[in-house]
């Protein structure tokens, strides 16, 4: 395999795994915005993940409404994750 191969794999990889964890905490704050039953196993397992991947970033904004403090530090990390993963992804290649 050539090193240009495997720059394009691991960008790949690294590109993949940003997007899991961006869908994952888009899929937290969805299911915070429509209400989702937090008693069933998929809506904990996410929420569980979510809190993990954001634990840097949850706390970062004091809004008010719960709703813009969800939106604003899930969100800021989908985000950054999105950034670094794409960004490091596109020097490898």
């Amino acid at each position: 395999m050539t090193s240009t191969r495997r720059s394009t794999s691991a960008a790949r990889a690294i590109v993949i795994v940003a997007d899991v964890m961006a869908l994952i905490l888009g899929l937290w704050i969805l299911m915070y915005l429509l209400d989702a039953n937090r008693g069933n196993d998929l809506v904990r397992f996410i929420h569980h993940a979510a809190d993990w991947l954001a634990g840097w970033s949850y706390d970062l904004f004091t809004f008010d409404e719960a709703w813009a403090r969800v939106v604003s530090g899930y969100g800021l990390a989908a985000v950054v994750y999105l950034l670094i993963g794409h960004t490091i992804a596109g020097r490898l290649r």
